[in-house]
């Protein structure tokens, strides 16, 4: 056998092997066997699937509805005219009495009050501010003029003079105004202010009359204590108290005696 056999019989066994050890594997499904072991960490090796993306479709909440608020009935400005009806149309004869009203509440409202704060002076003076939390408050008050108005303590007399006999001169008789010659002219005056806004002047008080103590006997007899009421309130306030020619003033702010307690 000559060198150009052998190389033929070479080449055959060449194509048998690369058939029987690749594309037979290949062609079964099975893994090459090439005889070279694999390293450990090559041998096992798990694919794992892909994550899969599932779509979520969001529930659609339905849109809650509102009732649009009931409009506030509104007001042209013009007076109206109430006409009459037929006392027949509620039940009623107008040749039967009618029958005696029905109190809603029959229980007697409550007007005592109580002290609340209490300002006593003689002069012209500017207080603290106070906080009077209720819805309604007064004032009582009450002023000492230091005397009688325009001098009114003096009076008229007369006196009668007796001439000597030496003089010969005859006596008469003279008319002599007694008592003091001073004249008072008692002043006083509060002004409420907002101590929320100093330029809000809430009242302006003077005693009603005067303070002529002499107009305070007989049947009128004394006027005092003032009173004020004031039916604003949740606020604080202080006091400008202008006084003159005065003995005292005595200031007692009060307040319904049914808010004790509840505020």
């Amino acid at each position: 056998m000559d060198k150009k056999d052998i190389m033929y019989v070479v080449v055959a066994l060449g194509i048998i092997l690369v058939i029987a050890i690749v594309i037979k594997p290949l062609a079964t499904g099975q893994p090459v066997n090439t005889g070279i072991s694999l390293p450990t960490t090559m041998q096992a090796v798990t694919l794992k699937p892909a994550h899969v993306y599932t779509e979520i479709t969001p529930l659609l909440t339905p849109l809650v509805t509102t009732t649009p608020p009931t409009p506030v009935p509104t007001w042209d400005s013009k007076t109206k005219t109430v006409g009459f009806v037929d006392p027949g149309t509620y039940g009623i004869s107008m040749n039967e009495s009618l029958p005696g009203g029905t109190r809603i509440n029959s229980t007697s409202v409550n007007k005592a009050t109580t002290s609340y704060a209490t300002i006593s002076g003689q002069y012209s003076a500017t207080t603290q501010i106070i906080t009077i939390p209720f819805p309604y408050w007064e004032i009582w008050y009450t002023v000492d003029p230091a005397g009688p108005v325009g001098g009114k303590g003096q009076s008229l007399t007369t006196s009668t003079a007796t001439g000597s006999k030496e003089s010969g001169q005859k006596g008469g008789t003279l008319s002599v105004i007694q008592g003091s010659f001073s004249v008072t002219n008692p002043v006083f005056t509060i002004q409420v202010m907002d101590a929320e806004d100093p330029n809000r002047i809430v009242r302006t008080i003077t005693p009603p009359g005067g303070l002529d103590k002499s107009l305070w006997t007989g049947e009128a007899g004394d006027p005092r204590p003032w009173k004020e009421k004031f039916y604003e309130g949740a606020r604080k306030y202080y006091f400008i108290i202008y006084a003159h020619s005065l003995n005292s003033y005595n200031l007692d702010i009060r307040v319904p005696t049914a808010y004790s307690g509840k505020y």
